[in-house]
């Protein structure tokens, strides 16, 4: 890599698209293609390198954005992977403007979707030179020529000026590393994604940069270190920066606080490394600036001027977060505090600027962007040995002219044609209005809803469960609206243990016949805990817990083996999804347990009334 970069050689490009279209696996191609890594290295680090956390390798998507560099002959490319899930939008925005061009990623046979639509007007606001790539021309469904026409209608709607309308497609098979300017005779014959490195380098500008001005410097991420500590990751937006120089940093508040740069980085392919100066238009990682959060300013010393902060959409779904109160409390996990836990959300609140956390009683309303962004930082502060309790997700409301508007999400849904009237029925119980119906060109229907994003809680699950897990369902916030009537409990009631103990086939045998089980014999419940579904719509109080005693006939063994089936085990997911008002999901790094929010039968009654 050269250190010393001459700005008009430098390329920053940002990667976007809707999830599963091909970012990070395009990434991987321009990756080992540029020779970024050795040939021994590249076959260690074979498939999405890009992804790098645990939760992002087994549920298959990118979670937070990524910047990467390669270097192609003379010119260095910076290249930012964003994700490609509405929930994680809050990373695409924040990152976007560490870019001059953008890469719109587009699956030749699903074509733009709602995602798709989100992040291209973004980059068209932060006035982004657009390269579109049809990826995946070699599935069989694909319909490149319908495709091309949906793109050029989705550009015609967002474009902020007419030279966004002429912008060059490329054709490309990622997974294989291929890409072609005109649609190929043969996806089968060789080729390499060169095209794709020429576009970059010709279509998209270099950085404007003033290079003789007092240094200055957003920041748009930050990342930890054991050694190093906080690194600040920005684009210089002027000037020049070495190590060892005095700076400002312009905080949130206006306040601004000196500092002294430790060392410079950059990056190459997954690492990083250190150089002795970055320059304008060039993407670096600071060392040294220990308060530094994303959005502030780094500047000059002598000239600390502020650049305007990153500007990221409200959060649209809160949930109750607060230290375990269950009597199986502290058993499980290593931080159990209301303290540990919210200095816990403080550290996430530095990184995941989506995020939104305020102090309510013992615990925390958390505030984010969906339930699979809620999802995520659940699932982590788990596996952190962490143990709390959560509540139901509830929508953001937001006061307009003395009225409660809250938020309106547009639901995309394919499904085969026998599974319509099942999916048409589950949404009118939702109160969602139907916009558009129409047989897709991919061979199934594809619906177009409006409806409230509290109607959407919890109807993924069911979808999948009545379509037989062939639905494709994408949603993506609209806009806002009056606060509509309540919904209707759709879920019927649950069983709920009757007293704490360990659970025995005998009794389970009796709640079988009542519904649906949650959990199996030998488990430790508790009173108050749910552990199955009624056929009823009544909530029903249950002993699971119960021994089949000895008679003087016989012994409490001699009626036979017992037959149970298996229960059924919840996803951290469904259980979000599953829970009421009246009900806390208890979260441990062993296990997840539904339970009523009063745990005492007499005071739940009380309540009823």
């Amino acid at each position: 890599m050269n250190p010393n970069q001459d700005p008009s050689k430098i390329r920053n490009i940002a990667i976007i698209a809707h999830v599963d279209h091909g970012k990070t696996t395009l990434v991987d191609g321009l990756l080992k293609q540029s020779k970024t890594f050795r040939d021994n290295q590249a076959e260690m680090n074979q498939d999405l390198i890009m992804d790098s956390g645990d939760q992002e390798r087994e549920r298959g998507i990118t979670i937070t954005a990524k910047v990467t560099a390669v270097q192609h002959g003379d010119y260095r490319i910076n290249i930012i992977d964003t994700p490609g899930h509405a929930d994680f939008s809050g990373e695409v925005e924040r990152t976007l403007n560490l870019a001059d061009g953008c890469l719109l990623i587009v699956d030749a046979q699903e074509g733009p979707m709602p995602q798709t639509k989100f992040v291209l007007q973004k980059a068209l606001e932060a006035e982004l030179k657009p390269i579109v790539v049809i990826n995946k021309i070699d599935k069989s469904g694909s319909r490149i020529a319908e495709v091309e026409d949906e793109l050029a209608d989705l550009f015609l709607e967002l474009a902020v000026h007419e030279d966004q309308l002429h912008y060059p497609v490329y054709y490309a098979i990622g997974r294989a590393g291929k890409a072609w300017e005109t649609i190929p005779a043969d996806p089968e014959a060789d080729a390499d994604l060169e095209s794709i490195f020429e576009a970059i380098i010709e279509k998209i500008p270099a950085p404007t940069v003033e290079l003789d001005k007092p240094f200055q410097m957003l920041v748009t991420a930050l990342a930890h270190d054991t050694f190093k500590g906080k690194y600040s990751i920005g684009r210089i937006t002027r000037g020049h920066i070495k190590a060892g120089d005095q700076v400002a940093l312009c905080k949130k508040d206006g306040s601004v606080v000196k500092s002294k740069i430790e060392l410079v980085f950059m990056s190459h392919g997954v690492s990083r490394f250190e150089v002795p100066e970055g320059v304008a238009g060039d993407i670096v990682q600071l060392t040294g600036v220990s308060d530094a959060q994303i959005g502030e300013t780094i500047t000059d010393a002598e000239f600390p001027e502020a650049l305007p902060t990153i500007e990221v959409e409200a959060p649209t779904l809160r949930i109750y977060l607060g230290p375990n109160t269950s009597p199986f409390k502290g058993q499980e996990g290593d931080f159990s505090t209301s303290r540990q836990i919210g200095d816990r959300l403080a550290k996430e609140l530095e990184t995941n600027v989506g995020l939104r956390v305020d102090q309510e009683g013992i615990g925390f309303k958390v505030a984010g962007r969906g339930e699979l962004h809620l999802g995520v930082l659940i699932e982590t502060m788990r596996r952190e040995g962490y143990e709390f309790e959560v509540g139901r997700p509830q929508v953001v409301t937001r006061e307009e002219n003395g009225k409660t508007m809250e938020p309106i999400e547009q639901v995309e849904i394919e499904v085969p044609a026998e599974h319509v009237g099942t999916v048409q029925m589950e949404l009118g119980q939702r109160r969602a209005t139907l916009k558009e119906q129409f047989a897709s060109p991919k061979g199934v229907t594809k619906l177009i809803y409006e409806m409230p994003t509290r109607a959407l809680l919890g109807m993924r699950n069911i979808l999948l469960t009545n379509t037989k897990g062939t639905i494709v369902m994408n949603s993506i916030v609209t806009g806002f609206e009056p606060l509509g009537t309540a919904l209707q409990q759709l879920r019927p009631g649950v069983l709920i243990s009757f007293e704490q103990g360990l659970t025995t086939p005998y009794a389970l045998q009796n709640a079988e016949a009542r519904g649906t089980t949650f959990i199996g014999p030998a488990e430790k419940v508790y009173a108050g805990q749910i552990i199955g579904l009624n056929t009823r719509s009544e909530d029903m109080e249950i002993n699971v817990c119960k021994q089949k005693h000895l008679t003087n006939m016989r012994s409490s063994s001699s009626d036979g083996v017992v037959q149970l089936t298996p229960p059924t085990i919840f996803s951290l997911e469904q259980c979000l999804d599953f829970l009421e008002n009246d009900e806390l999901l208890e979260v441990t790094p062993k296990s997840l347990r539904l339970r009523k929010r009063e745990l005492d039968p007499n005071k739940r009654k009380r309540q009823a009334k």
